[in-house]
């Protein structure tokens, strides 16, 4: 009987290697196909986000402003509500198609443009 209920029942061991090895090249894909989103502000600012794929741990977005070739790298930190991203005296919170942007204390709000 042992036998029969082992050839019957697979081990689970095999299942979850079976899933790493499918869900690996969709990963890599995934993040290969990370695409920024636009955003206008406020006061005029204009700038690309490009956000880390979703995983187990916190993203981190990554902002590059129109007219620059410099980029600041945020990391995502707690929130009870929406996205937020933040280092020093830079913080991007978003929710929905609209977000915040605080730099040096002064916050301007953003839309997402298609």
């Amino acid at each position: 009987m042992d036998r029969l209920a082992h050839d019957v029942i697979p081990a689970p061991g095999k299942a979850v290697m079976v899933a790493l090895l499918l869900a690996g090249p969709m990963a890599g894909a995934a993040a290969q196909d990370l695409r920024p989103v636009h955003y206008i502000c406020a006061d005029g600012t204009e700038l690309q986000a490009t956000f880390s794929p979703p995983s187990t741990s916190m993203g981190s977005v990554r902002l590059v402003y129109a007219g620059s070739q410099a980029e600041t790298i945020l990391p995502q930190t707690i929130s009870a509500d929406g996205g937020r991203y933040t280092h020093g005296d830079v913080e991007f919170w978003i929710k929905g198609t609209g977000a915040t942007l605080t730099r040096a204390g002064k916050a301007t709000t953003c839309r997402s443009i298609g």
